[in-house]
């Protein structure tokens, strides 16, 4: 009766490996490009254009400022992302795991428990997003707490099924999104209002542009949680600067594409009088339904 609890879930292919070391004889995961993959579709999301979406509306910031802190706070916040994906392969173990060997057995439970707090915050955050963008799409048929509960349970189904599917689908999410944003990109492109930073910086700008730093830094460094979780079962040979690079440009050419549009989208909010009141009423959800408009149904069925 034991037996059949175990298996019948291995059968029909959900995760049942927990936080145990993955052996070197079973880890059959020797497609290292996917270290890029992962990371480049976990990052081309709805929001990641949202926390870029925030430099000019809440910390009073300029676009070229705001690029500058983009790229900065992005290249060092990912490199501890990129070092950590190496001890996946290495060790074969899970990042809260590893997390044991710096902080010992009870400070490691500590970690995890922070892990878990970081995790549902972030998830709250993904689905909120996603959620009003569901109801903007609807003209607010569906409210925005039913879009909230669809995408949970979605996310939910899907990361049942652990590691390998996580791949598989990983592996190419990125391309259908990356045309979503090129198109909504250049739909908006004519009403962008980029103009040259200002040759003077007071107190507040300083703190606007560290505070926005601060968030963009929290962003990228927040996967360094569970970094190794995505390669654990990769071969212990697997060159670990092919797994730092992979890592680091999975992480940092999305996060710096999208943050900026959407620094380049709120730029327009002052002259584009239907993208204010979207962004006002929907957030950045509302404000992406109003840039894809004016491509009727095609744009309801890209979001």
């Amino acid at each position: 009766m034991a037996s059949d609890v175990v298996t019948i879930p291995e059968e029909q292919g959900i995760e049942t490996h927990g936080i145990e070391r993955v052996s070197p004889k079973t880890r059959t995961h020797v497609r290292v490009i996917d270290n890029f993959t992962m990371w480049l579709s976990a990052n081309l999301v709805i929001s990641t254009i949202g926390l870029g979406a925030l430099a000019v509306p809440i910390f009073s910031l300029g676009f070229w400022d705001s690029v500058a802190v983009i790229i900065i706070f992005n290249a060092l916040g990912v490199l501890p992302v990129a070092f950590f994906s190496t001890l996946g392969p290495k060790l074969g173990l899970r990042q809260m795991t590893i997390s044991r060997f710096s902080f010992g057995w009870v400070g490691g439970i500590i970690m995890a428990l922070f892990n878990v707090a970081a995790c549902i915050g972030w998830s709250v955050v993904n689905v909120i997003i996603g959620g009003q963008l569901v109801s903007a799409l609807s003209g607010g048929v569906i409210p925005s707490w039913a879009g909230i509960l669809i995408l949970a349970v979605l996310t939910t189904l899907v990361s049942i099924y652990g590691y390998r599917y996580v791949h598989r689908y990983e592996r190419y999410a990125w391309i259908p999104m990356a045309i979503i944003f090129a198109i909504m990109f250049f739909v908006a492109l004519p009403h962008f209002h980029i103009i040259a930073p200002s040759n003077t910086t007071t107190a507040a700008e300083i703190a606007g542009l560290l505070s926005f730093g601060g968030a963009v830094y929290g962003f990228a460094t927040g996967w360094s949680s569970y970094a190794a979780d995505y390669n654990v079962n990769q071969p212990e040979d697997t060159p670990a600067s092919r797994v730092f690079w992979l890592t680091f440009l999975g992480v940092f050419i999305p996060c710096v594409l999208l943050e900026t549009l959407g620094v380049a989208l709120t730029t327009a909010l002052t002259s584009v009088s239907s993208w204010n009141k979207a962004f006002t009423n929907g957030s950045v959800g509302g404000l992406l339904a109003a840039v894809v408009s004016p491509l009727g149904g095609f744009g309801t069925f890209i979001l």
